[in-house]
């Protein structure tokens, strides 16, 4: 019997929890079964600044569902076939980079959504469908329902559309970049800048009125007060920050036991 595997975030998300995720430069699947030990609902792989290949996705796809953990994929802007691969590869959503407006917002739908919602071409001898091993009609339906798409909204463009974006149908969740943003506006790096934070809380409530979810590219304010804004799935962390902060750490510590150690023998 083959079973479709739902989507751990869509399932929190639909009877009024919160998600989280991971975002993933690392290309080693061991750092995505990292997370899945740790119970994080999904890890974001970027397909858009980091060289990662097809193959090595697939693994990284592969890893997460060994602890039942979804899989969004930041896919290149702009590529028909790059949109539907990850899918292909059984990831379970993706994320488009710098949507501005409700023509792209339509084009991903069209591009990645099944008949009635879009145009999708049907392979089906992949690792989403099991290999031709699942009926085309569940295949469909569950590509429609339990795959999810994600789009970011960066620019000031983009926030001045975003409730015409937010209307489409067909997709699930709008993220707010505040990085790009933040750039965007000449105040780069100022994640917490008052024009930053009003835009974040325009994506939020534009989503949130529309029927969609909205997505904290990161903790940047806390739990409660970005909930309050309407956000529900939360990236609340990166591996390689996380690397990096462990590293400094762990050599913090020895250099200071160190210099202890020779200011005790100088004693």
């Amino acid at each position: 019997m083959n079973i479709l595997r739902r989507s751990r975030v869509l399932e929190k998300l639909r009877h009024g929890g919160s998600a989280s995720s991971m975002k993933i430069n690392l290309s080693d699947p061991r750092v995505i079964e990292l997370c899945g030990m740790a119970g994080m609902d999904a890890v974001w792989l970027c397909n858009e600044h980091v060289p990662n290949d097809w193959l090595n996705l697939e693994h990284q796809i592969r890893a997460a569902k060994l602890h039942d953990m979804d899989t969004v994929v930041r896919v290149e802007k702009g590529s028909y076939s790059g949109y539907v691969k990850p899918f292909e590869a059984d990831a379970t959503g993706i994320m488009v980079p710098h949507v501005t407006s409700a023509e792209e917002a339509r084009q991903v739908v069209e591009w990645t959504r099944f008949h009635p919602l879009g145009r999708r071409a049907i392979d089906g001898g992949n690792a989403d469908a099991q290999f031709c091993q699942v009926p085309v009609d569940d295949y469909i339906e569950h590509s429609n329902t339990e795959r999810l798409i994600v789009l970011q909204i960066e620019s000031p463009e983009a926030v001045t559309r975003v409730d015409e974006i937010a209307e489409v149908p067909g997709y699930d969740i709008l993220l707010f970049g505040p990085g790009d943003y933040s750039h965007l506006i000449g105040h780069a790096g100022e994640i917490n800048h008052p024009e930053v934070v009003k835009a974040r809380q325009r994506v939020a409530a534009a989503a949130t009125q529309h029927g969609k979810y909205a997505m904290s590219a990161g903790m940047t304010g806390s739990r409660e007060r970005l909930e309050e804004e309407g956000f529900r799935f939360f990236n609340i962390g990166a591996d390689v920050v996380g690397m990096a902060g462990y590293l400094q750490s762990v050599l913090s510590a020895f250099a200071n036991d160190g210099a202890g150690k020779t200011r005790e023998t100088k004693g």
